[in-house]
Order: structure tokens, then C-alpha cells, then sequence
């Protein structure tokens, strides 16, 4: 089996990228994407991919399709956790996004070990993962990450499509929860929804 090196330290069998997208909104789920690079894993196919941020929809599902392909071939394998916004309620935002990648991680068939854990920003594996880098823009960097933005954005952006649905009065299709000057208004409008996380609002006057 092709073992991955990585600056010359150390063997390792595989790479995993994390990114999380979602923090900021004031509505919708943060999520975590985790992506995992298995021998013998071709990085030609992603030749151009950008971070997730610098992306159309458009081109983010592109690449989404190309991430697949390589899944269907055996050449990496993904995850997505989301946690809900009556969660981040109750834990804070930053403990929410610890307990969404943590249950992305335990869902990879790794050995923790045997795998360099690459997250970025100011993101960090459990303990049991021993090999394991920050990267300050990590998702402009490190292929790995890159393509975990995607999975994830492309994922949580199709959530917030769906419950666009059943929540027409405030249009999460079109800003996926984030505080545009819209969204406040249909806030001020209708209330808040089930969606909204109350702790990100609490100066907001309705």
C-alpha cells in the first residue's frame, strides 16, 4: 500500500483535511467537513480547485461532482456533521464546531496513528489524532482542506436551499443564513423561526 510523507518527519497512510463553514451565520447549522485522501489518490483531477469562499455555486458543484468520482474509484472518502442551531444555543458556537468535527472524524474508517489530520484556521482534532496541523488559511493551501470546504459549503448550502422551502418567509435559499439587511428585515416581519440561533440575536429588537 502507498504510504503518504509529509516534510520528510513521518510515514503516514493516509491524509485527512477539515474545514468547517457556517460559523458566522445567524440562522442554519455550522458544518464540518472532513475528506480523506486513501492511496491511490490522484491530485491531477483537482488541478485549479480553489477554496470554497472563491468559488461560484456553480463551480463549487463542479468540483463536488469530481469529489465524488474520485469516491465511487476509491480514491478518498468524505464526511459531513452539522450541528443544529438550538445546539449552539445551548454549547456556544465554538464548542458546537468542536462536536460537529469530532463526530465527522469518527465517522472515516482512520486509524488515528496512522493519518495526518490537516484543519484549518484555528480548528484541532481530539487528542486520540497525534499527528495533526493547524494551518492559519489552510483551505488556500493544503489540497486536503480545500476540498473539505467544498464538501462541506456544498452540503450546508443545500440544507439551507431545502429548509428555504419550508421556510419561505425568509429566504435561506438566497443567503443561507447569514445577517443580510434582507434577512433582518423579514426578522423584523415575520419574527424568528425555529432556524435562528437566539444567542447570536440577543440585541436584535423584533
Amino acid at each position: 500500500m502507498l504510504i503518504y510523507r509529509r516534510k520528510g518527519r513521518k510515514k503516514y497512510r493516509c491524509i485527512v483535511g477539515v474545514d468547517e463553514v457556517g460559523r458566522g451565520p445567524i440562522a442554519g447549522p455550522v458544518a464540518v467537513g472532513a475528506i480523506v485522501l486513501l492511496p491511490p489518490f490522484r491530485s491531477s483531477p483537482f488541478k485549479g480547485v480553489k477554496d470554497s469562499k472563491k468559488l461560484t455555486q456553480k463551480e463549487r458543484e463542479m468540483w463536488f461532482e469530481k469529489i465524488n468520482i474520485a469516491k465511487i474509484r476509491g480514491e478518498l472518502d468524505y464526511c459531513i456533521s452539522t450541528t443544529a442551531p438550538h445546539r449552539i444555543d445551548v454549547m456556544g458556537i465554538m464548542p458546537a464546531t468542536r462536536d460537529a468535527l469530532r463526530r465527522a472524524l469518527s465517522r472515516l474508517d482512520i486509524v488515528p496513528r496512522q493519518a495526518l489530520i490537516l484543519l484549518d484556521g484555528g480548528l484541532q482534532a481530539p487528542k486520540k489524532f497525534h499527528y495533526q496541523e493547524t494551518i492559519i488559511r489552510g483551505d488556500e493551501s493544503e489540497l486536503a482542506i480545500t476540498l473539505a470546504s467544498i464538501v462541506a459549503k456544498v452540503k450546508r448550502d443545500r440544507k439551507m436551499i431545502r429548509l428555504g422551502e419550508l421556510y419561505p418567509h425568509f429566504a435561506f435559499e438566497a443567503h443561507k443564513g447569514y445577517g443580510t439587511k434582507e434577512h433582518y428585515r423579514q426578522i423584523k416581519k415575520h419574527g424568528l423561526c425555529i432556524l435562528h440561533r437566539r444567542s447570536f440575536l440577543t440585541k436584535l429588537t423584533i
